[in-house]
């Protein structure tokens, strides 16, 4: 095992390097303090021009095709998604709270895995099944829903949006997946659409709630760059290039690597207090990662991504 460690363990290394820079996606919204949709477009739009620029020197030097018509039809779903992840979650902070709301938000653990199933047939290992308790309990514990104001203004209305926004971050990681090269790779082209159809989700989401501002002043523009180009183009570069090289469920757990870290950024940067609970669930959390996202002899080839394709129950396609 030793001789062949290094390149299984790139891209597990890789969607744990995203999830850190990911992290910091609320710090930087905050330094921002921007509407939730615009906070949502500038993301997108900054980053498009730098994606845009980076697929078109990776089709120059030949590491890149050009988009298939699946692929393109997969980005285009993963943007919808992506766009409708950022608008749902931040509903749901406001109807539930933000510790029930990131409960709800997480619940991608489950659903990611449990798509790649249905798609691709591809089972989650009994040692990912094993720390699905412990996660959820880090979880739970961590969001500091444990002891708060657990229902907020309209529970019903921040479940429901809570639950969406799972389901909407679930697509945008299957659409991502199924959108990637066949021959490997990152899928910068793939990112760069997503990306712009998220930008236009979030606009027409924010003229309809009512909550985008055309016109934000410096240094919120300097905050918003810096998340487009280091949480939307190079952390999701990172994860995105690894998403068909890896198990859905593998991945689902290791992106948890972001509410662990960004409680961290929030004691260093922001000088919080989390409770004792928090630390707690931390610890949960660290250990399912440790124990869930760790490879293995068991890791399996994720399925070719041109088409869609399914294979017999309990095996994975290969590349």
């Amino acid at each position: 095992m030793m001789g062949g460690t290094t390149p299984h363990r790139e891209p597990i290394v890789a969607v744990v390097a995203g999830s850190v820079l990911i992290a910091w996606s609320g710090i930087l919204v905050r330094l921002a303090d921007l509407p939730p949709a615009t906070a949502a477009f500038l993301r997108c739009a900054y980053a498009v021009p730098l994606l845009v620029a980076l697929a078109w020197w990776w089709r120059r030097s030949g590491r890149a095709d050009a988009m298939s018509t699946s692929q393109l039809r997969w980005a285009i779903f993963a943007g919808v998604s992506f766009g409708a992840d950022l608008v749902l979650w931040h509903v749901a902070i406001g109807a539930v709270g933000a510790g029930l709301a990131t409960v709800l938000g997480n619940t991608q653990v489950f659903l990611f895995p449990f798509a790649a199933w249905l798609v691709w047939r591809e089972q989650p290992t009994r040692r990912q099944a094993a720390v699905l308790p412990a996660l959820v309990f880090g979880i739970v514990l961590i969001s500091g829903a444990i002891g708060a104001d657990t229902y907020g203004d309209d529970p019903l209305l921040g479940v429901i949006t809570g639950l969406l926004t799972a389901v909407a971050y679930a697509g945008f990681l299957i659409g991502m997946r199924a959108g990637s090269p066949t021959r490997g790779g990152t899928p910068v082209n793939t990112l760069a659409v997503a990306t712009f159809v998220a930008a236009i989700v979030s606009v027409l989401s924010g003229l309809v709630l009512g909550d985008f501002d055309p016109t934000p002043t410096w240094p919120a523009h300097g905050w918003m760059l810096l998340l487009a180009w280091g949480c939307q183009v190079l952390a999701w570069m990172l994860v995105s290039g690894s998403l068909a090289r890896v198990r859905a469920a593998r991945v689902s757990i290791l992106l948890l690597v972001q509410p662990l870290t960004a409680l961290i950024l929030g004691v260093v940067v922001l000088s919080e207090d989390p409770s004792l609970a928090q630390w707690i669930g931390a610890g949960a959390l660290l250990l399912g990662v440790v124990v869930g996202g760790a490879g293995g002899r068991d890791e399996q080839p994720a399925p070719p991504t041109d088409a869609v394709s399914v294979s017999e129950p309990g095996t994975a396609p290969s590349r």
